[in-house]
């Protein structure tokens, strides 16, 4: 079971949250934009370009883009959640 680390949620910060897998999750109190690693160290660095991404940081995606992972920008996808969801 996942075990977390926090402070007063009302108060700017990180949440740590220790994975049953052995990774660590960062979590950002107040976007709630979270990313992983293997150590806190490795999870702030992957959330602060998270959030940099997140605040429009980055570039963004576009058909092009898409297409060159393989998916089809006219695709809207299938409204049936995972099953790890359900």
């Amino acid at each position: 079971m996942a075990s977390t680390t926090r402070k007063d949620e009302s108060e700017e910060g990180v949440e740590f949250i220790h994975e049953d897998d052995g990774r660590i999750t960062a979590r950002d109190t107040e976007s709630g934009v979270a990313s992983y690693g293997e150590t806190k160290a490795e999870a702030l660095r992957m959330l602060a370009e998270a959030l940099e991404l997140h605040e429009e940081g980055g570039e963004p995606v576009d058909d092009a883009d898409l297409r060159e992972f393989g998916l089809d920008p006219d695709d809207e996808g299938d409204d049936t959640m995972p099953k790890f969801i359900q």
